[in-house]
């Protein structure tokens, strides 16, 4: 089965993620709420897996730290190895990519395993959400350096604004990252964009954005 981005499927796993300000951003989307609910994280897994069963990988990689909820799931649903990617630091015998720039500040490069990607192998990179693209391409990158190739890049929001914005704007373009990485072959799919996330947390009084990046 197809899913489209914003489908009705979309639409109603939309209702379980709230946006909070948090990180001086002030829509920022929690799975948290969709992890509360069984049935709907079974949907999303489901989802992806009927995918990604069709297209065909050979290895599920999670970006650090959602990832790591969302992939293993994925992997199991597919029959597949699930691969760490991870923070700088984190686990042995790894190799990294180079620093790459969020929406919200500069973190240092992502690692994988050195044995855990072999050449040829065909990867789907798993996270929560792309914005503008920079933990994506920095997981492209450890891809490619162990000479594996990148089926698609997955995850359940994708923030569209970002994808290609008009150059006065002052965003970030996404494709223009891909690109200037040479890595725009790439494809990127989300099953929900900003359009239909029209939830707001409800906030108790005195709520104050805690994150630790802004």
């Amino acid at each position: 089965m197809s899913y489209e981005q914003d489908g009705a499927e979309a639409k109603e796993i939309a209702k379980y993620l709230p946006y909070f300000p948090f990180k001086g951003i002030p829509k920022f989307y929690d799975i948290g709420g969709f992890l509360e609910k069984p049935e709907v994280f079974q949907q999303i897994v489901d989802i992806f897996a009927a995918r990604y069963d069709s297209i065909g990988i050979d290895a599920v990689a999670g970006l650090d730290a959602r990832g790591f909820i969302l992939g293993p799931p994925i992997a199991l649903a597919l029959k597949k190895p699930f691969i760490m990617m991870r923070k700088k630091g984190k686990m042995p015998n790894s190799i990294s990519s180079a620093d790459y720039n969020v929406e919200y500040g500069k973190r240092a490069g992502l690692t994988v395993q050195r044995d855990k990607i072999s050449k040829g192998d065909r990867v789907l990179i798993i996270d929560d959400l792309v914005a503008t693209g920079g933990t994506l391409s920095s997981a492209v990158s450890l891809v490619h350096l162990c000479g594996g190739t990148v089926v698609e890049c997955a995850c359940v929001v994708e923030i569209k604004m970002f994808i290609d914005p008009p150059a006065d704007s002052g965003l970030p373009s996404r494709t223009k990252l891909f690109k200037d990485m040479d890595i725009n072959h790439v494809p990127v799919w989300g099953l929900i964009s900003e359009d239909v996330l029209t939830v707001e947390a409800k906030l108790e009084e005195g709520y104050v954005d805690d994150g630790e990046e802004h």
